[in-house]
């Protein structure tokens, strides 16, 4: 059975169910760093969509858009996608990645990426069923943190 679920924008007051969703995706967080990350990128113009199902948010997608210059338009950028254990393989994922992708779409963008570990093979053969296709190799260095 499908749950009923509705995709709107994400307020601080889902910062706890927000921290439990991305705690399953491997960044755990308090749930007040979690606030005040949200807030920060919704300042900066960044979306975050939460799937809400009758028992409260059950997925969340963190949305960001890249102007470059090699592209006649800007890019989406799906960054962060997690759909509750529990409610996995019952289109909410779809759901999201399809709002995702009409805020996107409304805001210009002609394309949209996605990055994801190379230990979820379950998450690559879901962004293939939803038409992603593999292009290219992500990079990445952590480097020092400086103090402002």
């Amino acid at each position: 059975m499908r749950p009923t679920i509705s995709v709107r924008e994400a307020k601080p007051a889902d910062a706890p169910a927000l921290a439990l969703l991305f705690g399953e995706l491997g960044f755990p967080a308090p749930a007040a760093v979690i606030a005040e990350r949200l807030v920060a990128m919704q300042a900066k113009g960044e979306m975050v969509l939460v799937a809400e199902g009758p028992e409260g948010p059950i997925g969340v997608l963190t949305i960001h858009l890249t102007p470059v210059l090699h592209r006649p338009t800007p890019v989406g950028r799906f960054t962060a996608l997690v759909v509750a254990e529990g409610n996995r393989g019952r289109g909410v994922g779809r759901a999201l990645v399809e709002a995702g992708e009409g805020h996107i779409t409304d805001r210009g963008c002609a394309l949209v990426e996605v990055t994801s570990n190379r230990g979820r093979p379950e998450a690559h053969a879901f962004y293939e069923r939803l038409g992603y296709e593999v292009t290219s190799l992500r990079f990445k260095k952590v480097l020092p943190t400086r103090s402002p």
